[in-house]
């Protein structure tokens, strides 16, 4: 059987998956089953921090496995200690603890336990904050606690009754902010980049309205940086990267992080400041898995892969190289580059689309032109209807970048009116 014939019979069909398979990678390229090479700018949606098979994992993996997989949570586990210190000290600058999860859901799950659970423990059963104000178009992950984080009705759709207790203001609108928060307020939970809602960065007005009304309402501010954290951006974290020109910095109460954090192994985790660790104690939350000594070496070596390459020091040149080679171009089709670092979106106009595009189509322009782009050879990711992402990993290399950049824009160019 046919590796799409297998997924057809026995897999679950809970994605929208593009008819190839792919078998080997090494850094930014990937082969498949026919043996045509690509150029991965999806990075596995921003997992593979350091491309394909990067030695430091292979070395990481071998020798951990060789010593000790998995080890239950019962137990103290030194990998995990060490990679939480890291987070701490070198991440986050300042003191916290950290939870390990296997995914940005469950991280972001936690995020919302620790917002009611302080709230119990601070008011009471019968008084405590409940509500928590997200982002329309944001994406909080897919178990039920994310799906009604998320500001975004398609996720929703059929899994009624959804957890309630969220207020979903626009993006960046801080007057529609301060409105919803009140005495009700448990917490106030942001990307400051979204991913999945189109590569909308939030502005440093947004963050400070939000400082203002913790200090206010005595809420709790969670920055939800699964997709744009771990220098994606240039910084371990994009808040950082957005107020570093500001006269005002905001520091969170908590943070979700996952996606890049592996560098392909599955691992998440949430930070929590230490005045407020207290409140997650013996018995309220925990993993089987999260944490395990195998995936904190393996994380572990990635963080300081990247800190030792330099690798956020050069992103901000490659961001650069990438907005001055679309601009070049000259598209009408694209009308902006949204995101920052590597978290990059190309917005693409309908109305200036032709050629390739089929306009009667139940796909809208975004998905059309990815998968022209794997035919071409590129992985790249739609964000929604209007917007191409474009995440390679972050050591890609400027040969790479460029040669990814020429196909892009000439399949953008197969899509423009004629």
């Amino acid at each position: 059987m046919t590796t799409a014939e297998l997924h057809d019979q026995y897999v679950l069909g809970t994605y929208g998956r593009f008819p190839v398979s792919f078998t080997h990678g090494t850094g930014t390229e990937v082969w498949d089953e026919a043996g045509k090479r690509y150029l991965d700018f999806g990075s596995g949606i921003a997992v593979c921090s350091l491309g394909h098979a990067p030695a430091v994992m292979q070395q990481a993996m071998a020798e951990q496995s060789a010593k000790l997989i998995h080890c239950s949570n019962l137990y103290q586990i030194r990998p995990q200690a060490e990679l939480a210190q890291w987070i701490s000290d070198v991440a986050m600058e300042r003191p916290g603890k950290t939870f390990f999860s296997n995914s940005g859901a469950e991280a972001n799950d936690g995020l919302i336990k620790l917002a009611r659970k302080r709230s119990f423990d601070l008011h009471g059963s019968e008084t405590h904050k409940v509500n928590i104000v997200t982002c329309q178009q944001s994406f909080h992950g897919r178990t039920l606690g994310g799906i009604a984080a998320t500001g975004q009705d398609k996720v929703k759709v059929g899994f009624d009754p959804l957890l309630p207790g969220f207020l979903h203001v626009p993006f960046n609108d801080c007057a529609a902010l301060r409105e919803a928060v009140d005495e009700s307020t448990a917490a106030i939970m942001l990307e400051p980049v979204q991913g999945e809602g189109g590569i909308h960065t939030a502005t440093p007005e947004f963050f400070q309205t939000a400082d203002q009304l913790r200090d206010e309402f005595g809420c709790l501010i969670f920055f939800d940086e699964v997709q744009c954290g771990f220098g994606r951006t240039g910084d371990w974290c994009a808040w950082r990267t957005i107020l570093r020109d500001s006269d005002f910095s905001v520091e969170p109460d908590a943070v979700s992080w996952a996606k890049g954090m592996g560098g392909g192994f599955p691992i998440g985790s949430f930070w929590v400041a230490d005045e407020h660790a207290a409140h997650l104690g013996p018995g309220t939350h925990g993993s089987t898995y999260g944490g395990s000594p195998l995936a904190s070496t393996v994380s572990l070596r990635v963080l300081k892969e990247i800190e030792d390459q330099g690798l956020c020091d050069q992103i901000a040149e490659k961001e650069e190289l990438v907005r001055t080679t679309v601009q070049e171009w000259g598209l009408p089709l694209v009308t902006d580059v949204r995101g920052l670092g590597l978290l990059l979106g190309i917005v693409v106009d309908a109305q200036q689309a032709g050629g390739l595009y089929d306009p009667d189509s139940a796909t809208p322009l975004s998905i059309q032109i990815v998968a022209e782009c794997l035919r071409a050879g590129l992985l790249v990711v739609p964000a929604g209807p209007d917007v191409v992402r474009i995440i390679p990993p972050l050591n890609v290399n400027h040969s790479h970048l460029q040669e990814g950049l020429t196909i892009l824009n000439s399949v953008l160019s197969r899509f423009a009116t004629a």
